[in-house]
Order: structure tokens, then C-alpha cells, then sequence
């Protein structure tokens, strides 16, 4: 039998790592070198419109004839999903004056996932300083040939990465959205009914303690990751997904003390053919692991690989946690369809070459509430389709999807062989390389350089490829 928890109102009217880092850098500099109209200071200009914001914004609210008032409740949200994204989604409509309903089926769990964000992160979403298990000043990445270099020469001593377990920063999010107002429901959802009419409410039907339930809302925000049946549910198309595999591996404490400041990337064919290799820290293990898009069925064939790559500082550990989850590899064609939204992983939402993500799930929940509450009036009136098109898609894609799609282009030339790879283990030495790209992934924002030192990283870059390509060539002829 099907319980309708909240009954809907008869009377309502309707109407967006190092080799992430130097790539995400490199990006942003072609970009300011030709690859668009605007003249560099327009450009600059532009970019810095769309920094980060450590404040509270103001919202104008748009208010058109086809967006009626609502009578005699508030507008009626339900974001699918309460990882970083979703909860982030709630917590600024509930905050907004939205009435939202937070869907999680197992809030105890998380997501397997490296767990690195970026400083502005920390300011931006008010993450506490306790949540955060390493502070990460180093980051040494290994060539397929083993060639070492470490990244992090030129950070301040206020700069770091932060290393943190989702399960602790999800339960974070969860409760200060709840604090907000939102209300969670521990259950899964199994199907979002779609209205047979533009008037008529979206119907989620999921499970909880083993009954079906429904609830009538007026807006769906599907945060419900790589996997979505909300996209499935709006027919929002397919795309490619990685596969990433980790292991959580307790080491003893004079071995945690070398992975005190420290986290380590591995690239090589070995590892991963179209991806990296990683170790993170956490409190008092580490995060060892490796994805790939193409060869999904060898993965375990590459843990193995990463783990005897590193075994020298990680051997006699013990396995506690072994995780897999898919990652995806671009957006999806449709991430918004009558007033159902996707964020997150379930809309895309994960840069290539490093498969960074937990940014920007926040960053787009957060602003696809903000689009809600904007376009509502506070909760207060309908909106439609175009309204969650204007005041969330193309808000997000003006700032984040020319960055998507460079990286989309730069893992090809990076990742196509090893040497491609030896040459991006080398480029990352260069000082001036690790100045912009960390400034641009701590940041997220585009860092002052000068056009004679970009235009030098720029044909630093060239020639590395050219030379490893080389080296490449002459030792596979040795290998024959």
C-alpha cells in the first residue's frame, strides 16, 4: 500500500590535483592567449566576475506573468541525493524559504573518494578546520619511469590542500542543511513520476522502513550521482563514466608520519591508461587508488599495480575499506528538463584528468538553489523550465563549461601515452608552472602571471612533448 506523507495542495497554481592543477592552469592560459575574442584585460575582467564569494550575495528576484504566486504554503522542493551537492542544494533552499525535502538512503555512507578540496572551498561553504584530516603542502607525482618531483614549491604558508573523508564532510552538510530547515527522509527513492500536465506536481516514490511512500513537489533537484534515476527519469541522456577503485589502507604510525604533508600521484600504463594513481592521507590511513575509463574490466589488475608501485611505503598495512564507484566523464546532454534540475555527479559535473568533483557538486547545488529561491521570489510563486535554464544553467556554464571542455581537450595530448605523461611530470617542475596552477586550483580563479612567462610555459610545454616523444620512440625501439 502507498502512504502519501504530505498531501498536495488541491488549490495551487503552476505556470560544474596536480595534473588537474597544471592542466586547469594551462587551460586558463591558452585561453588568455587566443582562444577567445576578448581581448586579454575583457577577459581577465570577466574571469575575476567570476571568483568566489566568501560573502552572502544579495538576490534580485524576477518576477514574469507566468510565474504565479503560490497560495497558502511555500514553494515545495525535493533534492534527490545528500552528498555535497545535494545537501547544498537543501540548505540554500530551505534557507531561501523554499519548503525542502532532503532524500538520502543510507546517510551513514559516502562515496568512495579521495577526499582533496581546495582551500577556497573551506572559506566559501564555512568548513570547519576540525573536519580536515591532513593539511597537504606536497603533492609528489611519479612518472611512468619513476621520475619524481613535488609539487608545492611556491604555496605560502597559509596555503594548503585539504584532506578530508567524505563520510565526515557529507554528515556536515547534511546536518547544517537540516539546521537550515530542510527535512531529511532516510529512504530510496525508486521513481520520480513525471506530471502528465505543466500544471500537475512531480510524485517521488520511495522506500523507508520497508513501506512505499509517495510525496508531491513542485521542483526536483537530482543530486542522486553518476547513476541517477532522476536522469533517467527526465530522459537527460547517457555519458561515459570512469570507474575509480580504492583501497583504505591503516599503516603503522611511523609510516603515517612520512604521509604527514604529503599526498602522491602515480602516472604510467601500469597504473591506468587514461587516468592517475593516487595516495592520500586521512587521520590514520591512507587513500590508495586508481580509475580508468577505457579498461574498466582490468582495474583490479591496476590497484595491483599502484600498491606494488608504492609498496615501499605501504607495506604491511592493513586493508580496512574497499570502495568502487563510477565517475562521470563529462555533462550530461540534458541537465535541465521541465522544473527538474541535475547537479553534481548526476549532471557531469567532474573535471577530466584528475576527477575532481566534491567543488564543484557543492558549488552547483548551492547555485541551483539560489536560482530556485531567485526565481521563486523566496518560495513564494511557481517557476518554470526557462526559469531554472536562465537562473542556474546558464549561470553555471558561463563560469565553469569553456574550463570542462579545455580539460576534456588537454587529457588527450597529456594522457595519450607515457611519454605524453613524462613530459607532464617534467612540465610540472617549472616554478612558475606550479605558481599559476596552484593559484588556479586553490583559487579557483584565474592567476596573475604576465604574458612573456605564459608564453614561455606555453612552449616549455611544446618542447617537453616533442623531447619525451622522442625519448619515448627510442625506448620502444630498445624494448624490440
Amino acid at each position: 500500500m502507498c502512504n502519501q506523507d504530505v498531501p498536495f495542495p488541491s488549490t495551487l497554481h503552476f505556470s560544474l590535483s596536480p595534473v588537474d592543477l597544471l592542466l586547469t592552469s594551462l587551460s586558463h592560459r591558452f585561453a588568455l592567449n587566443g582562444f577567445s575574442n576578448a581581448s586579454s584585460r575583457d577577459l581577465r575582467r570577466s574571469l575575476r566576475r567570476c571568483s568566489l564569494h566568501t560573502k552572502p550575495r544579495s538576490v534580485t528576484f524576477r518576477i514574469t506573468a507566468s510565474n504565479p504566486p503560490i497560495v497558502g504554503r511555500k514553494l515545495r522542493a525535493a533534492a534527490i541525493g545528500a552528498g555535497p551537492a545535494g545537501s547544498s542544494a537543501a540548505e540554500a533552499l530551505a534557507g531561501g524559504g523554499a519548503e525542502c525535502f532532503l532524500f538520502e538512503r543510507a546517510p551513514s555512507e559516502a562515496k568512495p573518494c579521495g577526499g582533496a578540496i581546495p582551500i577556497c572551498m573551506l572559506d566559501e561553504f564555512d568548513i570547519p578546520a576540525r573536519l580536515i584530516d591532513r593539511h597537504v603542502t606536497r603533492m609528489r607525482i611519479f612518472s611512468p619511469s619513476n621520475l619524481a618531483v613535488d609539487f608545492g614549491k611556491t604555496l605560502r604558508p597559509d596555503e594548503f590542500i585539504a584532506m578530508l573523508r567524505r563520510e565526515v564532510l557529507d554528515s556536515f552538510l547534511r546536518d547544517r542543511a537540516q539546521s537550515r530547515g530542510a527535512s531529511l527522509i532516510s529512504g530510496l527513492v525508486t521513481r520520480l513520476e513525471i506530471p502528465a500536465s505543466p500544471h500537475a506536481p512531480y510524485v517521488v516514490h520511495y522506500t523507508k522502513d520497508s513501506a512505499r511512500h509517495a510525496l508531491a513537489v513542485d521542483v526536483v533537484v537530482g543530486a542522486d550521482g553518476a547513476n541517477s534515476r532522476v536522469a533517467k527519469s527526465i530522459k537527460a541522456g547517457s555519458y561515459a563514466c570512469a570507474i575509480a577503485f580504492q583501497e583504505r589502507i591503516k599503516l603503522t604510525d611511523d609510516k603515517m608520519a612520512y604521509y604527514e604533508d604529503l599526498a602522491e600521484m602515480y602516472v604510467g600504463n601500469d597504473v591506468s591508461p587514461d587516468f592517475y594513481a593516487w595516495v592520500f592521507p586521512k587521520c590514520d590511513h591512507v587513500a590508495v587508488g586508481t580509475g580508468t575509463v577505457c579498461s574498466k574490466q582490468d582495474i583490479k589488475v591496476f590497484q595491483r599495480a599502484i600498491r606494488a608501485r608504492a609498496s615501499a611505503k605501504i607495506s604491511g598495512g592493513k586493508v580496512i575499506k574497499v570502495e568502487a564507484h563510477p565517475i562521470p566523464e563529462h555533462p550530461r546532454p540534458t541537465r535541465v528538463r521541465g522544473r527538474v534540475a541535475l547537479i553534481g555527479d548526476a549532471a557531469g559535473y567532474v573535471t577530466k584528468c584528475s576527477g575532481e568533483g566534491i567543488y564543484f557538486a557543492a558549488k552547483s547545488g548551492r547555485m541551483c538553489g539560489e536560482a530556485i529561491i531567485k526565481a521563486s521570489e523566496g518560495g513564494e510563486r511557481m517557476i518554470n523550465e526557462e526559469d531554472l535554464k536562465r537562473e542556474y544553467l546558464k549561470e553555471w556554464d558561463a563560469k565553469y563549461i569553456t574550463t570542462f571542455r579545455f580539460l576534456d581537450l588537454l587529457q588527450k595530448v597529456f594522457y595519450g601515452s607515457d611519454a605524453a605523461r613524462e613530459a607532464l611530470v617534467e612540465l610540472c617542475g617549472d616554478e612558475y608552472v606550479q605558481r599559476m596552477t596552484f593559484e588556479s586550483y586553490l583559487y579557483k580563479k584565474l592567476a596573475d602571471g604576465n604574458r612573456w612567462d605564459d608564453a614561455k610555459m606555453v612552449l616549455n610545454t611544446v618542447g617537453s612533448l616533442m623531447r619525451c616523444n622522442v625519448l619515448g620512440r627510442k625506448m620502444e625501439a630498445l624494448k624490440i
